[in-house]
């Protein structure tokens, strides 16, 4: 690639544009539709079953897949891309990836870029996107059950639960990618009423708990623990936070699990909700019991 068509010089163009303009494509096109050019398609957690309708669809039309390596699970590979040629995109950069998709998209071939859970949850999928997009090659994203929501369906709970959780954050521990002071996850956590979900952290789970017991995080908070949510080899650990960090390191696990703090991931300490029956009304449970007479707006 020369040096005005290189990745970097067309993330900085692209990047610049979207600070100044909406691409038209936003105000024609729902998440849904098919559209032209190379989709960046979320696998989902990793079982063959949570890839949506329209990933598997794409996947199972692709001359070419590219995809996350390790990270996608080899069943939904065996699954549905029957034919396709695989390209694990692991250990190769911006500058062998995009000529790589660039080239068989132009060839004609139908290109799929295959990423873990959902592209919008630390994807990277947005430079490969815009760098593409500079070359003339369309792109298109399409949405994935991301391993939160894998996770939480295991534990049998939800991530907000009434009077429990109202908020969700969905975060990552510092590291050689985030620096300690855009670490936000004690403050996630003192909020109370948050299920913190931190991605990309299983190798770091003992030193994050180490950080939110020095900032005076009740050791006793529920913490559950997915590895490989979906996954033939899913385990569960649960603990809290001043116990969980060694339960993890004894598991051995280092990657690819889903940390989730607080309360709504043991199903714990939730009220029932006002969605159903009288409730909606503001009604108190059971409805009107005979013992009072319900408001009337009648003159008789």
């Amino acid at each position: 690639m020369s040096d005005d068509t290189a990745p970097q010089a067309a993330i900085d163009a692209e990047r610049e544009k979207h600070a100044h303009e909406r691409d038209d494509r936003v105000y024609g096109r729902t998440a849904g539709d098919e559209q032209e050019g190379i989709p960046f398609i979320g696998a989902g957690p990793g079982h063959p079953r949570l890839l949506t309708v329209a990933g598997k669809e794409a996947i199972e039309a692709a001359d070419l897949v590219v995809h996350a390596g390790s990270l996608v699970n080899s069943e939904v590979l065996d699954a549905y891309c029957d034919g396709a040629e695989l390209v694990n995109s692991v250990g190769k950069d911006l500058e062998e990836l995009v000529p790589l998709m660039r080239d068989a998209y132009e060839e004609g071939r139908t290109v799929v870029r295959l990423h873990s859970g959902d592209p919008a949850i630390y994807g990277a999928a947005l430079e490969q996107m815009d760098a593409l997009e500079h070359e003339g090659v369309p792109t298109y994203l399409v949405p994935g059950v991301t391993s939160a929501f894998a996770a939480s369906a295991t534990l049998r709970t939800q991530l907000t639960l009434n009077e429990t959780a109202n908020h969700v954050a969905f975060t990552r521990p510092q590291g050689k990618t985030l620096d300690s002071e855009d670490d936000h996850i004690a403050d996630f956590v003192g909020m109370g009423d948050v299920t913190t979900c931190i991605y990309l952290g299983t190798h770091a789970v003992a030193d994050t708990m180490d950080r939110l017991l020095d900032e005076g995080v009740d050791p006793d908070t529920p913490v559950s623990v997915v590895y490989h949510a979906s996954w033939p080899d899913e385990d569960v650990i649960e603990g809290t936070v001043g116990d969980i960090g060694a339960k993890v390191d004894d598991a051995g696990y280092r990657a690819s699990a889903m940390v989730l703090i607080g309360d709504a991931a043991a199903g714990a300490g939730y009220e029932r909700s006002y969605l159903y029956g009288g409730w909606a009304n503001g009604e108190e449970p059971g409805g009107n019991d005979g013992e009072t007479e319900p408001e009337t707006t009648s003159n008789d």
